[in-house]
């Protein structure tokens, strides 16, 4: 047995380069021992979207994104469908006091508000609102698709 430690954050060259033979084993394990379905959403199914209107993929799925946060509202917190519509939702949600921030020595997706959206099937079941920062990652909000509900995306989001 040989047991290496490798820096995830920044990601050494190690890391990038067992990064998909550790998910794999991640995955066997939380499919076996937690019994997750093997269709939980994948890292290749999960993308990180800059909030900004000017953005092709921010803006592209912004209207699919703005109808799962009126469902999800409506189911979970029993909202009126006239609290969660696209202004209540670009307001709470899109509009954020963070400007975004490339700077050399920080992550490759920059400093900023993000949307990390889990895909399957080709739509978004999940949504998670974050704050990228120089010294931590700020989970702002998530909302999913609650016929999802099952595989317990806020706990996979936590995790991620």
């Amino acid at each position: 047995l040989k047991v290496r430690v490798v820096r995830s954050s920044p990601p050494s060259p190690q890391f990038k380069a067992t990064f998909q033979e550790s998910y794999q084993v991640y995955k066997r394990y939380q499919m076996i021992i937690h019994k997750d379905p093997p269709d939980k959403p994948t890292v290749h199914q999960v993308r990180l979207v800059p909030v900004s209107f000017e953005d092709p993929q921010f803006k592209s799925s912004f209207k699919q994104s703005a109808t799962l946060f009126a469902k999800y509202q409506m189911a979970v917190h029993k909202d009126a469908p006239s609290e969660c519509g696209e202004t209540q939702f670009t307001r709470f949600l899109c509009d954020s006091p963070l400007e975004a921030e490339d700077v050399p020595a920080g992550p490759d997706c920059g400093y900023g508000s993000f949307h990390q959206q889990y895909w399957l099937d080709g739509r978004i079941i999940a949504v998670g609102v974050i704050d990228v920062l120089p010294s931590c990652v700020s989970s702002v909000y998530l909302y999913y698709d609650p016929d999802y509900s099952f595989l317990s995306l806020g706990v996979y989001s936590a995790l991620r």
